[in-house]
């Protein structure tokens, strides 16, 4: 124990005062940043969470932490929440594993496959909105090119909000997923060949692994976003039908009359978005095999 105290001593001493006041300086920024666009802003978010709005919105009045118990455990919330996460597996599955499959097929030394490559990945250059607006059209009861009501009927509703996501999610995952593809060394592929693995074994036992760190960001901000989603709703489905498609952004949205009540649904948000990440990186951390290990 003595060594190693002396040891971790020893490690400290080899930082001066101007190495650390130059890290200080170069931290300092990005410290204001994070103080004046999040911190400061998520206390006050927390503050709020404790006023409950009078007359519609004309005055608050404090209410201390019992409106964090009666919207967290109310109805609304958990309606939101459910909502969520069906968006979250309606889309990340579909995405990611699209977008792995391009991403595999385009992974190749062929004339002309950047033209490929550049098609795959062009759902990235359209924003959340405008995707949304093309698939409000291309599946209208009325004027689609598919004449379908997927967004009146309460079963199907989510899953109509959800295939833009679906779409944007699959050019994220394709651009991604080819990157760590390319950056697998040709060595390793051509030794698994000539050891006897075939296509299918390759992928699983040798490709696959080499790529988990890349599998698991991708799986954490696809989750995020899924989360996050809020246009595809808006622009869609408005949140029908009956409410059978409001997502905990979307209700989050609806509170414009009561900050009070939006703020304790927003902190909801963050942290099961932060339980749900932190459980992806504990869980599946295990299972990435990185270069060095």
């Amino acid at each position: 124990m003595t060594a190693a105290l002396a040891g971790a001593k020893a490690k400290r001493a080899q930082y001066n005062a101007k190495e650390v006041g130059l890290a200080a300086a170069f931290l300092a920024p990005s410290i204001a940043v994070f103080v004046a666009f999040f911190y400061l802003p998520f206390f006050r978010l927390l503050g709020w969470g404790t006023y409950k709005s009078v007359r519609g919105g004309e005055s608050y009045r404090s209410v201390g932490l019992h409106q964090y118990k009666d919207v967290l455990s109310g109805p609304d919330f958990r309606a939101g929440l459910w909502h969520s996460a069906q968006f979250v597996l309606l889309t990340v599955p579909a995405g990611l594993i699209l977008g792995t499959l391009l991403a595999i097929t385009a992974h190749r030394r062929l004339k002309g496959i950047k033209v490929f490559q550049a098609i795959f990945s062009s759902t990235l250059a359209s924003s959340v909105a405008v995707s949304s607006v093309i698939f409000f059209f291309l599946f209208n009861p009325t004027v689609g090119f598919w004449k379908v009501d997927w967004a009146a009927r309460p079963k199907t509703a989510l899953f109509a909000a959800a295939l833009p996501s679906i779409w944007q999610n699959l050019g994220l995952a394709f651009v991604i997923v080819l990157a760590g593809l390319q950056a697998v060394p040709d060595e390793v592929i051509e030794a698994a060949t000539l050891d006897g693995y075939g296509p299918f074994r390759r992928l699983f036992r040798i490709t696959l692994p080499l790529i988990s760190p890349v599998l698991l960001f991708l799986l954490v901000i696809l989750v995020i976003f899924g989360f996050q989603a809020f246009a595809q709703i808006e622009i869609i489905t408005n949140g029908g039908p009956s409410g059978a498609s409001e997502t905990l952004v979307f209700k989050i949205f609806r509170q414009s009359q009561d900050y009070g009540e939006g703020a304790v649904l927003s902190i909801g948000l963050f942290f099961v978005t932060l339980v749900i990440t932190f459980a992806q990186f504990v869980i599946l951390d295990r299972r990435v095999h990185y270069g060095d290990e």
